[in-house]
């Protein structure tokens, strides 16, 4: 199968004069431009003029920023704006949020959420475990979505009940499917290399899937899972929280792929609430043993909880 993808029909087809088939477009292109500056401020290769391309890093509250998070940044939304305004669409972006005027909503159905950099810590760190995400939300719920893992060569997207598919820079496209593994001892839980606090550690060591594969950022992860290299992801905020970036894109991509992310209460996701972050227990799986997995890690942390 090649480029040309067939959009199903979903309940957001048509975006005024921009049919989602050419958002999708759009989108996956974008996703190929933002890896190649990735990768360049990842080799640390000069710029066209020989001057130095420096990472710059600027340790903030929220973690690193680098250089190669603004270029994209800035890349993406450039273009995003250049073709599409701000009538209809809004951006939610990790790198321009905070200069909002208020934490409110944005007003529109139409919100685009990126992270330009997702796991800035393996980039630096030179783990080649970093990706590029992109949603497109409607009315808080993801339609549209692209997460590109420049150092895989691989780019992963989906739509709305279109399913979801991976690509390679030759233009190969293959559609995703998860595991079908329904034995919870047999799961492969993909974990952080950093992000892990006592609680989360607690959790994974009494949960009944032990087998664990390390991956950097959450799009590395979901990657993992479309994949059928891992099974099960849980995030669990502490003092901070994943953001709506974090999980927007990667989310559909599992989903479409017959895969379930969800609160361990089994509420969806919602995006675009005014507050950006994604509080408590999230669950992502092949959707085999989803809720059971789910009612197990409730009960763990309550009993992790009452012994502290």
């Amino acid at each position: 199968m090649k480029g040309d993808v067939v959009i199903q029909a979903n309940p957001a087809e048509l975006i005024d004069d921009h049919p989602l088939e050419d958002l999708l477009a759009i989108a996956r292109a974008l996703g190929w431009g933002a890896a190649k500056i990735l990768r360049a401020y990842y080799r640390g290769e000069p710029f066209q003029d020989g001057t130095a391309r420096n990472l710059d890093i600027q340790n903030e509250k929220d973690g690193p920023v680098t250089a190669a998070d603004l270029a994209v940044n800035s890349f993406v939304l450039g273009r995003l704006h250049d073709l599409l305004g701000d009538e209809q669409f809004g951006y939610l972006s990790e790198e321009t949020y905070k200069s909002q005027a208020s934490a409110a909503p944005f007003p529109q159905d139409w919100v685009w959420i990126l992270d330009p950099l997702d796991g800035t810590r393996d980039f630096i760190d030179k783990t080649g475990e970093y990706a590029f995400h992109l949603a497109l939300a409607y009315r808080g719920r993801p339609v549209l979505s692209v997460v590109t893992c420049p150092e895989l060569e691989r780019q992963y997207f989906a739509t709305l009940g279109g399913g979801a598919f991976v690509e390679t820079p030759d233009g190969k496209v293959e559609r995703l499917q998860v595991s079908a593994c329904d034995r919870p001892a047999d799961l492969v839980v993909v974990v952080s290399r950093t992000h892990r606090d006592g609680r989360l550690n607690a959790l994974l060591q009494k949960l009944p899937c032990q087998n664990q594969l390390s991956v950097g950022s959450v799009g590395g992860k979901i990657a993992a899972l479309v994949d059928r290299r891992a099974d099960l992801y849980i995030s669990l905020s502490g003092k901070s929280a994943p953001k709506d970036w974090d999980m927007a894109a990667p989310e559909l991509i599992l989903t479409e792929a017959g895969g379930k992310f969800t609160h361990f209460s089994g509420e969806p996701l919602r995006y675009n609430t005014g507050d950006v972050n994604q509080w408590g227990g999230l669950m992502a799986s092949n959707g085999r043993c989803h809720e059971a997995l789910c009612a197990e890690a409730i009960r763990i942390l309550a009993e992790i909880d009452g012994l502290s």
